[in-house]
């Protein structure tokens, strides 16, 4: 499950994370590279470094192009020092000033603290310098509060992992999804049909599992598909026109393609005659579910959708 959220992030923030169209990541390894690399100097190899800075993009330049705020004190030109332990603790403070950024703007990150975010030497000297210092100072309640987690390499790994997978997903949390808007889905109950549907509600406290804005979403969905079922499957080869359906989750409700095949009707009706009057209209095996998802994602492709879905 973890696996298949970070290819989903992964490919996310690919796409559509940066300003100038497409940038390869790879989590955790790219985004703690290019956090160092854009900012790193030294006299043998400024000029390489520099014309390199040029297009290496960070995290901050992700976060400024999603949100348009600049965070405090962070700017690409800002050279790291070259003196290794010095470097980690600038890192540090940089990662914490992400940290505490995001969660002002709402993100929910109480497991991830700044180390997890660092590279594995500089996790090192993060837990050297941390040590020396609680060694160092004669009144250790002064460090008490001040939880110190000693990993494991191959445990760090893992947890730098998660906690860059989960400081994406908050991004996209607090600065994607904000973008939903309901204004155009007031009329989301006006059909007849659709009286007898239960509705979605939008009140925050309505759900622990959806944000109001995943909840608009769904609205979208139950309305685009009880509006076009019939017409879309109205000469349908491979049985009669689906039957009514209440959406209210994101994976199981999606599975056979025929939701997502009413919204894309909706926009691009063209490609009823031509894609989704070939699909099965009540699937039951696992080869009609691939049969649908076939006919899906080639419409996409045929509409130049390049989301990068896989059957």
């Amino acid at each position: 499950f973890f696996q298949k959220t970070l290819t989903a992030v992964k490919n996310w923030f690919t796409l559509f994370g940066w300003s100038k169209g497409q940038n390869p990541i790879s989590i955790p390894y790219s985004l703690r590279r290019d956090a160092c690399k854009v900012q790193m100097s030294s006299s043998q190899e400024t000029a390489f470094k520099q014309n390199l800075g040029k297009d290496t993009k960070t995290v901050y330049d992700m976060v400024f192009h999603l949100s348009g705020q600049l965070l405090p004190g962070i700017t690409s030109s800002k050279s790291l020092p070259l003196d290794p332990v010095e470097q980690m603790l600038q890192l540090h403070w940089q990662y914490s000033v992400l940290l505490s950024f995001l969660k002002n703007q709402g993100a929910y990150l109480p497991h991830v603290m700044p180390e997890f975010l660092l590279e594995p030497d500089d996790y090192k000297r993060w837990i050297k310098v941390q040590t020396d210092l609680k060694v160092d100072v004669k009144n250790l309640d002064i460090l008490s509060d001040n939880l110190l987690f000693v990993l494991e390499d191959s445990t760090f790994e893992t947890m730098s992992k998660r906690a860059w997978t989960d400081v994406l997903l908050q991004i996209y949390k607090v600065f994607v999804l904000p973008r939903v808007s309901s204004r155009n889905i007031t009329d989301q109950f006006s059909l007849e049909s659709m009286q007898k549907m239960p509705r979605i509600k939008s009140e925050p406290l309505s759900s622990n599992i959806y944000s109001p804005y995943e909840r608009t979403i769904l609205t979208w969905l139950n309305k685009h598909y009880e509006k076009n079922r019939k017409t879309v499957w109205k000469d349908c080869q491979k049985g009669g026109v689906p039957p009514m359906r209440w959406i209210v989750t994101f994976d199981r409700d999606l599975l056979d393609g025929l939701v997502l095949a009413a919204q894309l009707a909706a926009y691009c009706p063209y490609l009823i005659p031509t894609h989704f009057v070939r699909m099965y209209t009540n699937p039951r095996t696992h080869e009609q579910f691939l049969h649908n998802c076939l006919i899906l994602v080639d419409a996409m492709h045929a509409v130049n959708l390049a989301i990068d879905i896989k059957v």
